[in-house]
């Protein structure tokens, strides 16, 4: 854990890194790292410390504020509502609820064809629960299905289904743990395979869980024990894996035969995060269940939500009280989203993302080429992933990222002619993955600075782990 050093206050305060360490928990991830940073400000795609210390930030607290920092008009709609309707027991009605309700409805029937309804929570994690009352409703099986390397949250129930042994460890069980399936992950195929030769060898073997009763999944008559397949169209925390066309309508067409839902977590990478609307619309197959929230409202006053098929959500067959939240549809979280909702409709970001995506996805490919750590790079939109290696490009290299993740932090890169720093964020299998999540307004020149000051990392990083 991460021991914090003395920082000067201001006259007369009590040392802020004295007080954190004494009153505040650890328990969350903030002592990942090295040394810790007191940011003042944000604006745009900037964070500014406490000296005013400017840095580039590719991971938008983790694609929670798609739309920049202190957007103008988001803020505009938050602040109004404060002086409108700022609270209301969500046992009422207000309008901004039914609007927002009704074109995220409509949406999702434009995109997949189909009609369903939209319910609301705070969290994503609450949401998935939500989403997993819905299934469990329905199909009236416990049990789900989830991927290895998927990532939906640390409430009990969602980190059942959540791949990482260490979510749960330390509390027990509360729901029945997932059984999870290899990702698509063609960098590190399970199988040892490659992708241009494996005729989706990783779907087979789900196919073939469903042949015989022996393998634990279904019964002499084909009957499933499970009720729900939890997925990523992109997978998040697992690094920004991008998956391989073909696998996800073969999915679908299995979980189809055996009455499986398709729960879509689109919480990361949902509201043009990969040039889509929903990243599952890249792979040409329909959810019976979405969740989503991050974006909804740029970070400001957090809502989230799932939207499900009519039959699955229905009043009559899902009824006043089934779930519910405090704040699950409070006012300002409401108002924030119904304007988020409607810059989405007003501004092409489909064409804007797939542009600058492809642009900076260049940029890294070219520094790639100059840099054998740089094992993988890939991406979808503005969803960007460099898998940091050994010099061999394949062993992983945490040490190396980890090196990389606090140079940035420390506020000292010189790229561009001042001192600044650059935040990037790290997921992957083996944590040694950068998963970049910039702004969806970031212009070709901020992907140009940060390209720099990203390499200038990478030197520095190099040195210091030789």
């Amino acid at each position: 854990m991460t021991k914090p050093k003395p920082a000067p206050g201001n006259p007369g305060e009590e040392n802020l890194l004295e007080l954190e360490s004494k009153y505040c928990s650890w328990g969350d991830t903030v002592h990942y790292a090295k040394e810790l940073t007191m940011f003042e400000r944000a604006e745009s795609i900037y964070l500014y410390d406490d000296k005013g210390t400017e840095y580039l930030d590719l991971q938008m607290w983790y694609s929670a504020a798609n739309f920049g920092y202190a957007n103008p008009r988001l803020n505009a709609a938050l602040k109004a509502q404060i002086d409108r309707l700022p609270q209301l027991a969500c046992q009422y009605l207000h309008k901004e609820k039914i609007l927002l309700a009704a074109k995220l409805a409509r949406k999702v029937e434009k995109v997949f064809g189909e009609k369903g309804r939209i319910h609301f929570n705070v969290g994503g994690a609450s949401a998935i629960e939500d989403a997993w009352k819905v299934a469990r409703n329905h199909t009236k099986k416990n049990l789900a299905f989830a991927f290895m390397g998927g990532y939906h949250g640390r409430t009990l129930g969602a980190s059942a289904i959540t791949s990482s042994y260490r979510y749960r460890e330390k509390f027990g069980h509360f729901a029945d743990r997932a059984n999870f399936i290899p990702y698509p992950y063609c960098f590190r195929c399970p199988y040892g395979l490659k992708r241009e030769s494996c005729e989706l060898y990783c779907e087979k073997q789900v196919e073939r869980l469903f042949e015989t009763e022996y393998y634990g999944v279904v019964n002499k008559t084909g009957q499933a024990e499970f009720g729900a397949f939890f997925v990523e169209a992109v997978q998040g925390t697992g690094g920004y894996i991008v998956p391989p066309q073909g696998y996800f309508p073969r999915l679908k067409k299995l979980l189809d035969q055996h009455g499986i839902l398709l729960i879509d977590d689109e919480i990361q990478m949902g509201f043009y995060r990969t040039g889509k609307f929903f990243a599952l619309e890249h792979f040409g197959v329909k959810p019976d269940v979405i969740v989503f929230g991050k974006a909804l409202t740029n970070g400001l006053n957090p809502i989230s939500a799932i939207w499900a098929r009519e039959e699955l959500i229905k009043p009559s067959v899902f009824p006043p009280g089934s779930t519910h939240s405090t704040f699950s549809s409070n006012p300002l979280g409401t108002a924030v989203a119904l304007e988020t909702v409607k810059l989405m409709e007003e501004e092409d970001f489909e064409g804007r993302v797939t542009r600058s995506g492809a642009y900076f996805l260049s940029g890294l490919r070219e520094m790639a080429k100059r840099y054998p750590q740089m094992g993988d790079v890939d991406g979808l939109g503005l969803a960007l992933r460099v898998e940091m290696c050994q010099k061999d490009g394949y062993t992983p290299n945490r040490e190396l990222v980890d090196a990389m993740m606090n140079i940035g932090l420390s506020g000292t890169l010189t790229a561009g002619g001042k001192s600044r720093g650059l935040i990037l964020d790290v997921g992957g299998y083996y944590k040694n993955v950068f998963t970049l999540a910039p702004s969806l307004y970031i212009t070709e020149k901020q992907i140009d600075t940060a390209l720099a000051l990203f390499e200038e990392a990478l030197i520095r990083g190099l040195a210091e782990t030789a």
